[in-house]
């Protein structure tokens, strides 16, 4: 720990040099030779295949030339123990897991105290030849003493890296045997058969070995090739081994029992052994009998079965087997080229396991003698331990005697429990997107309600997310009754009296859902009603939730948890502290993304993030830090009957103390080795099993990084965001099983979705890597720290998939900003570097920049050692980055007509896009991509199949990248693609995705096939059953492009993704692509602030004033001419990105530069802006520039706030009919001036009759699912048609002449804002965008409707006290709100002048002091507002701001003070308003939705 913390003299060597300016001094000597490592030819050699296949590779073991059998194996880890296993003697082994060498080789020398090698599983490499995808040639390993390449070269093996193993995998796997050779020049060799060799014979013991002496149980261990490990384990459990030759004579020998060992090879030729064996069996010896694979083998074998070569062999670590005595599923590890013909065993033998997969015989069993045997390795070494227990089977059957059974060793068949009853599910979803609790739930629920269908169960969903796929009310894959509501216990109450469910889902909908089920539970509402919880049991939850419990239950099972007390008081957290010492971590029970968490260096830092945690919830966890450990997740499964898997490991490239979801992510883990995989796994399994967890969840750990030791950070009982991330990177969907478990489905009976052959009861093997990097938007906010820790700040993710991690990371790194081309020194957006950069403190201080900061480091100079030191990142990452860099660096000395074909092919390998190379080769990315086609080096498709191409998959779920040698699919569908939405972020979240899908929905139905390109794991649209083709994929220019002519699409649609895919209309346009819809040259002009507002003039439409700025001076004449205040506006961005109101010159400097930053190939636009007006919002599709649909929605608050931010009315309340017809007539224009076909939305200011236009987006808005669902027409649905020119009945539609207007309900839509977790941002609302996501509630009346949009927020409505701050301006019009509020009851407060202005009003308000006027309560002092807030006596505070008060910075910290202690908080006056007569007017609120006055409609 004290190597890992102690920076500083680094740091201070780092100052004393060059780093902390930005003049960089002679630092080569860091770097190795870049010139020999990219253009010194590797010695390559070839593998050639008795079909004559050949294939290049490099080396990296001996270079000597060998033939043999080549066999694959599908484990993640274990390839120390995999190379030395006996059973691959004479084989060619390919690892199917692309990333080999990560953790080095240990001492393979050392031994254990019998003697043998405590590193490995046999005295040499057995296997004949290695061959991998990428060799990782610097290793990171606190165990390792080398690499694996030395390891082979003192061994005198040959390997080669750069092979398409995927492509070899299958071949091995279709054709069953493949037997071929690694060739050097100059070496020839035959291909010969080495099955016709006695393997047995080869690596068999000579003499017979003793190990264990004196143990007293004496057991008889044949060697076939016995694995270290089965020795070892014999042994601890009490026996004295005696090893003897594959050909002892066994009936001359005493033992208490007999073991057959795994070996290599053909069964049938070790006839001397079936003889021996079949001699103890036909005899009358009553000792035990145990085979373990190749011992499976020859005990059926001499008991009269046959053998087969099966025709695909089982390879893995992740083969599913069924114990036939109990039905209880295993995960094993395998090795097995042959197999035994259950249907030809003898009378008096039985089947004792199975292969969960392909039905394959796994073991036998004598029916009346103490003989079985298994085929898989409950050894493990490599591979999980879940059927160790065999050995205690053995030991127990000679220990038990003459009338012991194999059913009395074997574990008792579980009761399970009948199958769920159920009828009809209640499903709670998440409601709006928030920081923490995003679009994953979308995802999670959509797949629950599936499943749910799928076993015909009806199912009812409570979610007030308009936006989101699940909350469609239309569709086979829908929720049966949809309701907009509060998910709130009293809500969730009254929709169980309306629907009388039986069964609930708590863990579909994040934290919302499980803490409002916990509540219904404790409260007995659940019980009153009947209602079952469906899954895990919510003692289950409390379990996981309550810091206490969780330590206790534990303890129960020995299990390390880091010291710690879960306390409920500031004071009792500060003497947890003592007892623990200094740094601590904090955290907060029923909280989700790390809400209320913080690393407490010292009393202070405690007493400040206490507070602020008890204020969110009522109980935190203090406990000790371990700060800089390795943290490590896994998701796992568990059903009914107790069987459990682990669906995936994820590793965090960031160390402990950074929030897992604002962390970098790969999947699998690259840096553990075989033991601390399965050792963490083994405890995963363990923990969940005692928790009684049913259905899927998630475990972190803290895994020190030089020891074995380890700690169990949390477990969440309910799907989320990791568990996204893992179904995406695996393609199981968890969310879909989970559901299915809670329904009492045991695992083995679910189907693996992705091969349709297999069952879901396994591990999924990966031949890829997968990067999650977050997105984070805290630039946004003003005075926002960049800095990241254990509370969560990012607002999406994105996931990459690739074949090497420099190829997944550049991948995801562009994914997250299309302004970033890939592991380079320079921050998104081309933001400049701090003139004084202090380089140390940027890499040693987690922050949202950090990975661009370690990319200046590595092209700086500093070496991997200094940055390790500094940030505690994992030394293998590290090494990887380095060689981004140095190889940018090399590409760097070329140009386009002199850098070669093969470095080409290596940068492109290496993850760099046509941009980047062309940026470094001095050309621009349509020459890099030009020169990359010359060479005819394009990009491979391959699938993401769950089982690393071990049996064939029908999936559809695609990635490119430029390792390998064929595409996994061919190209004849020549589907319509459609561009999803990419990373969720402030202005473009989960509306953007129910647009995509709505289109992709809309598409199939029509018959047409469709592409999908997007990569947010968190999205339906990511779905591989939501389309035909899905391509987990960049949204840019290049890779659109790649495929597209890869596929033959014969259209694009990008107007329903957002801003990221509109953004490529014109540059896929230039390159010949078809865009579906309004051309993109209308895009163009629209989207051009200063050509659209022109076009504007010429046809006559109203703006306020404007002017195309190009210096700051025309701005200030602008501001002049006009007066401000002033709104600057620039092109091509979403959200209100860098759009600001200017109220003076100063503002107006300021934020024209930050315009400029954002738009930096456009001009930025200025007008007036209008005070005091409203806004209009109409949402349109049009045909040929004829508006077919359109709605018109007002925003609740006045221009000025963004519309993203605004609090939407369907239908419009205030605005005259006049009004409304002059915002038509305008529709009416644009769309016929940029001849629409498709999606459009247009913004207008009104202002007592005058309507004047703001902007148009020709492509999807985020209001597009609200108006939808709302008016019962999918816009979506309606503009795919158009697209693809499908006809559809147009008179029913509700255009601009027949509108549709809802006249028994009203739909308020309100913003979703993440304040709490923005510590130091203002939350007040601007004209660029804040809120994270929305949500909508339906009622009778505005005030309803609002109210319930409001409680869908998260808002408490108010009981005692009210604090009001409201500036002199609003003062006239506020004084009838106020009133209300008294009338109400409420008692109120205020700063001083305030509080004396509504006195004088007949408002009596309570004075209190100016935080910063606040004395420590002496005589006659004013109350604080802290001290009023912690007492519960406000309960909401209206802060009204404007620009031009002496108290903004008191202001702000009322403002802050109200989110940071969980205080309702209204800033805009219009809302207030609203507020006000919504409580006096709305009355009881009912459980009314959507549906229900939709009918009520179409009744009348």
């Amino acid at each position: 720990m004290t190597k890992i913390l102690s920076a500083c003299k680094i740091v201070k060597s780092l100052r004393n040099g060059c780093l902390v300016t930005r003049r960089i001094g002679n630092t080569s000597y860091c770097f190795r030779s870049t010139t020999k490592l990219f253009s010194a030819k590797a010695q390559t050699a070839h593998l050639v295949l008795d079909d004559g296949t050949r294939m290049k590779g490099f080396s990296f073991g001996h270079e000597s030339s060998v033939a043999g059998e080549l066999v694959f194996n599908t484990g993640l880890v274990g390839y120390p123990e995999a190379l030395t296993d006996p059973s691959y003697r004479g084989q060619i082994l390919t690892l199917t897991y692309p990333i080999v060498g990560n953790y080095g080789v240990p001492n393979t020398h050392e031994l254990d105290g019998l003697g043998l090698r405590k590193n490995v599983e046999s005295d040499r490499i057995q296997v004949s030849g290695l061959l991998v995808q990428d060799y990782s040639h610097e290793y990171s390993h606190w165990n390792s003493v080398k690499s694996l390449g030395q390891w082979l070269q003192e061994e005198k093996v040959p390997a080669l890296f750069g092979v398409d193993t995927r492509m070899l995998t299958k071949i091995i796997r279709d054709k069953g045997t493949v037997l071929g050779k690694i060739e050097f020049e100059g070496q020839s060799v035959e291909i010969s058969d080495p099955n016709q060799n006695n393997l047995l014979a080869e690596v068999s013991t000579k003499v017979t070995k003793v190990f264990g002496k004196g143990n007293p149980i004496k057991v008889v261990a044949v060697d076939c090739g016995i694995k270290h490990n089965i020795i070892r384990l014999l042994v601890k459990r009490g026996a004295e081994v005696h090893l003897v030759p594959w050909d002892q004579d066994l009936m001359s020998l005493q033992y208490d029992g007999l073991f057959i060992s795994n070996g290599p090879g053909d069964p049938s030729l070790a006839q001397a052994l079936i003889n021996n064996v079949r001699k103890v069996l036909e005899s009358d010896r009553p000792e035990p009998v145990f085979g373990i694979c190749m011992g499976n083998q020859i005990t059926a074998l001499a008991a009269g079965a046959n053998s087969y070569k099966l025709p695909m062999g089982n390879r893995g670590q992740n083969q599913p087997v069924l114990n036939l005595m109990t039905g209880q599923a295993f995960i094993t590890a395998q090795n097995h080229g042959y197999g035994i013909d259950s249907k030809s065993l003898p009378p008096g033998w039985s089947p004792l396991f199975t292969n969960a997969n392909d039905g394959t015989n796994e073991g036998i069993m004598h029916d009346t003698k103490p003989v079985f045997t298994a085929q898989f390795h409950p050894e493990a070494k490599g591979g999980p331990t879940d059927t160790e227990f065999l050995f205690d089977s053995f030991l127990s059957l000679i220990k038990k005697g003459k009338n012991a059974t194999i059913a009395s060793v074997m574990p008792k068949k579980p009761t399970i429990p009948p199958r769920a009853q159920v009828s009809k599910v209640l499903v709670l979803g998440s409601g709006g997107l928030s920081i923490g609790q995003a679009g994953e739930f979308d995802y999670s629920g959509s797949q629950a309600i599936k499943a749910m269908k799928e076993e015909n169960i009806r199912t009812v969903l409570m979610n007030p997310n308009i936006a989101s796929v699940q909350t469609n009310e239309v569709g086979t894959k829908q929720a049966d009754s949809v309701y907009f509501l509060p998910v709130t216990p009293q809500f969730v109450t009254e929709v169980i009296k309306a629907e009388r469910p039986d069964g609930i889902l708590l863990s579909m909908g994040g934290q919302t859902a499980l803490n409002c089920g916990v509540e219904l539970f404790q409260s007995g509402v659940l019980q009153q009603y009947g209602v079952k919880v469906l899954g895990t049991p919510v003692e289950s939850i409390m379990a996981t939730e309550d810091r206490q419990l969780f330590a206790d239950k534990l303890h129960e099972i020995n299990e390390k948890i880091a010291p710690s007390y879960a306390v409920e008081s500031v004071s009792d957290a500060l003497k947890a502290a003592e007892k623990i010492g200094y740094p601590v971590m904090l955290r907060s029970a029923y909280a989700l993304g790390g809400l209320g968490s913080g690393l407490c260096a010292n009393r202070d830092k405690l007493e400040e993030t206490a507070i602020k945690a008890l204020a969110m919830s009522s109980q935190i966890l203090v406990e000790k830090s371990l700060l800089g450990w390795k943290e490590v997740e896994y998701e796992v499964v568990r059903d009914i009957a107790n069987n459990c898997v682990t669906v995936c490991n994820m590793e965090n490239f960031d160390p402990l103390g950074i929030h897992t979801g604002d962390s970098i992510v790969v999947a699998p883990s690259q840096t553990l080795s075989n033991e601390e995989y399965h050792m963490l796994r083994e405890t995963a399994i363990k923990v969940v099993r005692h928790l009684g967890i049913v259905g899927e969840c998630n475990i972190q750990y803290a895994l020190h990084p030089g020891s074995l030791e380890y700690c169990i950070i949390e477990v969440n009982a309910r799907l989320s965001r990791s568990s996204a991330l893992a179904s995406k990177a695996t393609g199981y969907p968890l969310a879909f099983v989970a559901a299915k478990l809670a329904l009492g489905i045991p695992l083995p009976e679910i189907k693996n979705a992705v091969s349709e052959k297999t069952t879901a009861c396994f591990e999924p093997s990966l031949d890829y890597i997968v990067t999650k990097i977050p997105r984070w938007d805290l630039d946004r906010f003003q005075g926002m720290s960049l800095e990241i820790g254990s509370s969560m700040k990012s607002v999406g993710e994105v996931m990459a998939v690739g074949r090497t991690f420099e190829e997944s990371i550049q991948k995801a790194l562009r994914m997250v900003h299309p302004s970033v081309e890939g592991f380079v020194p320079r921050l998104p957006m081309s933001k400049a570097w701090a003139e004084q950069l202090d380089l140390s403190k940027e890499l040693a201080v987690p922050s949202s920049t950090r990975i661009f900061s370690l990319a200046k480091a590595l092209h700086s100079g500093v070496s991997v050692d200094q940055i390790h030191q500094l940030t505690a990142i994992d030394k293998w990452f590290l090494h990887k980055l380095r060689r981004i860099t140095e190889l940018e660096q090399h590409l760097s000395h070329y140009n386009s007509s002199t850098v070669s074909k093969d470095l080409l092919l290596k940068a492109k390998q290496e993850g760099f896009s046509d941009r980047q190379v062309g940026h470094t080769l001095g050309s621009s990315e349509g020459a890099a991509r030009e020169l990359r086609l010359s060479h005819g080096i394009r990009p491979w498709v391959k699938q993401i199949d769950t089982l690393a191409a071990e049996y064939p998959a029908v999936t559809n779920y695609l990635y490119c990248t430029y390792h390998g040698l064929e595409h996994d699919l061919d190209f004849k569908d020549q589907g319509i693609m459609v561009l999803g939405c990419g990373p969720y972020h402030i202005g473009s979240s989960v509306e953007f995705d129910w647009c995509a899908v709505s289109s992709i929905r809309a598409l199939r139905q029509m018959g047409k096939r469709t592409v999908v390109v997007n990569h947010n794991p968190e999205t339906v649209s990511t779905d591989f059953d939501e389309c035909d083709r899905l391509y987990f994929e960049e949204l840019t220019l290049e890779r659109v492009l790649d495929i597209t002519q890869q596929e033959g699409c014969t259209g694009s649609i990008v107007s329903v993704g957002g801003q990221i895919p509109n953004n490529l209309a014109v540059p896929l346009h230039r390159n010949g692509i078809k865009i579906l819809g309004t051309n993109p040259l209308q895009i163009d002009r629209a989207e051009e602030r200063s050509v659209f507002s022109a076009i504007l003039d010429e046809l006559g439409v109203a703006q306020a004033p404007w002017k195309a700025l190009s210096s700051l001076e025309d701005a200030f004449a602008f501001a002049d001419k006009v007066g401000y205040p002033c709104l600057l506006r620039p092109s091509y961005v979403l959200s209100g990105s860098a759009m600001n109101v200017a109220y003076g010159e100063e503002e107006m400097k300021r934020f024209l530069e930050e315009a400029t930053q954002v738009s930096q190939e456009h001009p930025v636009v200025i007008t007036k802006f209008i005070s005091g007006a409203r806004e209009v919002e109409v949402d349109a599709v049009a045909k040929s520039g004829k508006v077919l649909v359109h709605a018109i929605t007002e925003h609740v608050e006045d221009a000025g706030v963004h519309s993203g931010d605004a609090t939407l009315m369907l239908p419009t309340q205030t605005i005259s009919q006049g009004a409304l017809e002059k915002v038509k007539a305008a529709t009416r224009k644009i769309a016929t001036a940029f001849e629409i076909s498709g999606p459009f939305n247009t913004q207008f200011l009104v202002k007592g009759n005058d309507v004047m236009v703001i902007e148009c987006n020709l492509r999807a808005s985020r209001s597009f699912p609200f108006v939808s669902k709302t008016i019962g027409v999918d816009f979506i649905d309606v503009a795919t048609r158009v697209m693809v020119g499908e006809p559809q009945d147009e008179a029913s539609l509700p255009s601009l002449e027949n509108p549709i207007i809802p006249v028994d309900y009203v739909g308020i839509k309100a913003p979703m804002f993440s304040w709490p977790r923005l510590r130091d941002a203002d939350p007040v609302l601007r004209c660029e965008m804040a809120s994270t996501g929305e949500v909508a509630c339906f009622g009778p009346n505005i005030y309803s409707a609002f109210l319930k949009a409001m409680l869908s927020t998260g808002f408490k409505l108010p009981q005692k006290g009210i604090l009001i701050g409201i500036q002199h301006s609003f003062r006239p019009n506020f004084l009838a709100t106020a009133h209300q509020l008294k009338e109400e009851g409420f008692k109120l407060y205020a700063t001083e002048a305030t509080s004396a202005w509504l006195t004088a009003n007949d408002v009596p308000a309570a004075p209190v002091a100016w935080p910063s006027q606040e004395t420590d309560g002496g005589e006659g002092g004013l109350p604080s507002i802290l001290s009023l807030i912690n007492k519960g006596h406000i309960d909401l505070v209206v802060n009204l701001p404007n620009n031009n008060t002496r108290f903004l910075r008191d202001n702000f910290l009322i403002r802050r003070m109200a989110v940071d202690y969980g205080v309702p908080l209204i800033t805009n006056y219009q809302v207030a308003k609203l507020f006000a007569q919504a409580i006096s007017v709305a009355g009881e609120l009912d459980s009314s939705s959507l549906f229900h006055y939709r009918a009520a409609e179409q009744k009348r």
